[in-house]
């Protein structure tokens, strides 16, 4: 039997939330699925986090993940979106602790720095690993791509752990 281990990427925001799926086993990392949270911009700030709660959920009751890796929030020269994004983060958190799944915290640089092997990785450069270490089955066009950066993210978060795991 092949040890394998289920982790839940987390890209957070409060617009946008991405999610990545992975498994990862003696033999690498398997994609799983991936995808956004998205809550309506005229929505009540609580209605969002309500959404972004029993969407999580969800997706604790749908993959059962055994830890769950999140991005750290950084300083934000918004005060206000970095408040809602904190915001968010803590609705993550609450979700990930009803569902007794630990919990990593990852920092920007750090994600970019293990997945890419560069600190300053753009956007682009992210998005080309991910889909060059996952395959074909991630792309763009299973979510537009207006934001299909923040799956792509949040799978990198993923691998993130994972390779972190392997040290």
């Amino acid at each position: 039997m092949i040890f394998s281990s289920t982790i839940l990427g987390i890209d957070p925001g409060t617009a946008t939330t991405g999610y990545g799926v992975i498994t990862q086993t003696v033999l690498g990392v398997e994609l799983v699925d991936y995808g956004l949270i998205e809550t309506g911009k005229d929505a009540t700030p609580e209605a969002r986090l309500a959404k972004i709660f029993d969407h999580m959920n969800l997706l604790f009751k749908k993959f059962s993940p055994e830890v769950m890796a999140i991005e750290k929030i950084f300083f934000a020269t918004n005060a206000k979106t970095a408040i809602r994004v904190g915001q968010a983060q803590g609705v993550m958190l609450l979700a990930a602790s009803h569902s007794r799944v630990p919990v990593v915290e990852y920092a920007p640089m750090t994600i970019k720095k293990i997945v890419t092997g560069s600190g300053k990785s753009d956007k682009k450069a992210m998005m080309a690993k991910v889909t060059e270490i996952m395959g074909a089955k991630v792309n763009s066009s299973k979510l537009g791509k207006t934001h299909f950066d923040n799956a792509a993210d949040a799978l990198a978060i993923a691998l993130c752990h994972a390779f972190s795991q392997n040290k």
